[in-house]
Order: structure tokens, then C-alpha cells, then sequence
């Protein structure tokens, strides 16, 4: 029996009619998480995980049909049993788990499996069949934790007292971990950009604690920010908003930046490597403790992985192609 299946809307479950993060409308939505490639507005009816509700009425409009669960709440659609489980990728994000008599499938969506104190941890869900992601694909992606990074960027921030240090990094789930992450290491003030402050609100709504922080849009045009550290998405990078710095230092936070090069070519002086999805050991890791014996792969080097669990493992993994983006521009 397949439970899920790619249809031209998304991932399709026919057993309880509902999709799962689907890339065009459908009756009824089933939501990981609320990054733009996974949260997509038009369909009738959402469901997802009750903490992540502001974030996702805040892209999907706030008339949005949208009903918020427990995580490992159990709900009866159709022939199915679907349940939500923390996949640690940012605010509210789940794989979702989907059992139709002994059959039991997990849709992981994004996860990663380092602590971030700005969401709920990884949980293993034992299945038959676990669809991961493999943005980061690779044996060459190895993480530090994020305190490690946020260290490092602190340490960036206080070696320039005279310039302005702009980190970009992306307005839903990154610069929030950042924020956190920093109340180790000190209790300034930071700025930020008005797309990072909407979502940021909605964070400390819930109750995740950051260092305190400040729109840019709300320092008089004077402020020079010398020796402060400013939050922005990538879009802002070059845009006509930077003429609100003078002479800044620039840095970009992604699991991208590991790559020798990729600062380089994206025009950032620094890069600090931070991703909010599974490093190589990280996707191993989940795919041996799910202990399924199918693994479909989606966005990324999903025919590196593919052929690796394959060969090492002898599991039964293949591609399955969606139009899911991984860590991109994604704000």
C-alpha cells in the first residue's frame, strides 16, 4: 500500500484525502512547517501545529481556515491516523505522521537535529516509509552548535567598534535563533529589519526569549549604529536600505557558507556556518533511527543520498522529486 503519492498539487494522501505541504490549492492542506516553499496560500483548509498558528496567519492572511494542533495529537481523517512531531527546524515545525492500519509513513518536511532553543527538538518517529530531505547532502556539511557559531558572531560584532556589522540571515527561524543564542555572550540591544522584527514578535509572543531588539525604522535618520549589530533577510543585501550604514561590515549566517567560495560570490566580507536543516551525519543519524525500510529523498542531492543509504545500508531509497527549495532566499 503507498499512502503518499506525488500528485501535480503536492503529496497526496488518498486513504484521508488531504495533502501535505502542497504547491498549488487543494481542499485540505497539511502544513510542516511555515517557510514560503512549504506554506503556500489558496488552499480551503489548513492544518498545523498550534504553536506555529501566528506565523502561519501571518503569510497565509489572517481569515485563513486554519486549525492548530498539539504535537502527537492524534486526528482521525479518513482512514488515517495523522499526528504532528517536533522536527526542530524553527517555530512550530513538524514531520507528520501518517498510519493507516499497520502501515505507518512519516513526512519529515525540514528538520535538523541540533538543539535550538528557540523551538522544539527532534523527536524519532519510527515508520515503514520516511520521506527526508537532503539539502545538505553531503559529507562535507558537519555542523558546530549554534551557541558555538553565535560565539563566533559575537566575536565579529565586538572587533569593529567604529562600523555598523550587518549579519544577514533569514527572517523566519535563523535570525530568531541568533537573537537567542547571543543572550550568552550579552544583553545590548541589537537592530533589525522590519521583515525580522514582524516575525521576531511573534516569537517572543510565545514565549521565546531573545536579546532585546530594536527596528531599524525606529532610529532617527542621524543614528550612525557604529559598533551595533543589525539582523536583515538576504533581499536587503544591496538594496537601497543599506544606504542607512555607513561603511558596514558584512556576514551572512547559512549552512552555505561552509562551501569555500560561497561568501565570495554572494559579496559578504564573513560568512558564519549556521543551517537550520540536518548537516550529512544528522540525516544519517534520522534515517538508521526511523528505522524504515523505504526512504524517499526530496530537494537537494537527493540521488547522493539516495545511492549512499542504498549501497551502505541496503535500504530501499530513491529519489522523489518535489518542489520543496531547502535552505534558500527564503524569507
Amino acid at each position: 500500500m503507498t499512502l503518499i503519492t506525488v500528485r501535480p498539487e503536492g503529496l497526496y494522501c488518498e486513504q484521508g484525502d488531504f495533502f501535505i505541504d502542497p504547491w498549488k490549492p487543494v481542499d485540505r492542506a497539511l502544513i510542516t512547517h511555515a517557510h514560503s516553499d512549504h506554506a503556500r496560500s489558496g488552499s480551503q483548509h489548513y492544518m498545523a501545529t498550534k504553536i506555529s498558528e501566528g506565523i502561519l496567519q501571518k503569510r497565509l492572511g489572517d481569515r485563513t481556515d486554519l486549525q492548530g494542533v498539539e504535537y502527537s495529537q492524534r486526528i482521525k481523517l479518513g482512514n488515517t491516523w495523522v499526528s504532528f512531531h517536533p522536527a526542530g527546524h524553527v517555530l512550530g515545525s513538524a514531520q507528520i505522521r501518517v498510519e493507516c492500519g499497520d502501515d505507518v509513513w512519516v513526512v519529515s518536511g525540514d528538520y535538523k537535529r541540533g538543539y535550538d532553543p528557540t523551538c522544539e527538538s527532534f523527536e524519532v518517529v519510527p515508520c515503514n516509509t520516511f520521506i527526508t530531505e537532503a539539502t545538505f547532502g553531503l559529507p562535507i556539511y558537519r555542523w558546530d552548535t549554534g551557541a558555538e557559531t553565535c560565539r563566533e558572531i559575537h566575536q565579529w560584532w565586538q572587533s569593529d567598534p567604529e562600523r555598523p556589522s550587518l549579519l544577514f540571515c533569514y527572517a523566519f527561524g535563523k535570525a530568531q535563533r541568533v537573537l537567542s543564542e547571543l543572550r550568552q555572550f550579552t544583553d545590548k540591544p541589537v537592530y533589525v529589519h522590519g521583515a525580522v522584527h514582524v516575525l521576531t514578535e511573534i516569537y517572543r509572543q510565545v514565549g521565546v526569549e531573545m536579546v532585546k531588539t530594536i527596528p531599524v525604522s525606529e532610529m532617527p535618520r542621524s543614528y550612525k549604529f557604529a559598533g551595533d549589530l543589525v539582523l536583515a533577510p538576504p533581499s536587503a543585501h544591496r538594496s537601497t536600505w543599506m544606504k542607512r550604514f555607513s561603511h558596514p561590515q558584512t556576514a551572512f549566517a547559512s549552512g552555505w557558507m561552509a562551501v569555500r567560495g560561497a561568501r565570495r560570490r554572494r559579496g559578504y566580507e564573513r560568512g558564519f556556518v549556521l543551517s537550520d536543516h540536518a548537516d550529512w551525519q544528522g540525516l544519517m543519524q534520522t534515517v538508521q533511527q526511523a528505522q524504515a525500510k523505504t526512504i524517499y529523498v526530496t530537494h537537494g542531492q537527493t540521488d547522493v543520498v539516495s545511492r549512499y543509504l542504498r549501497e551502505t545500508y541496503a535500504l530501499n531509497a530513491m529519489p522523489l522529486k518535489t518542489l520543496f527549495e531547502g535552505e534558500g532566499d527564503i524569507e
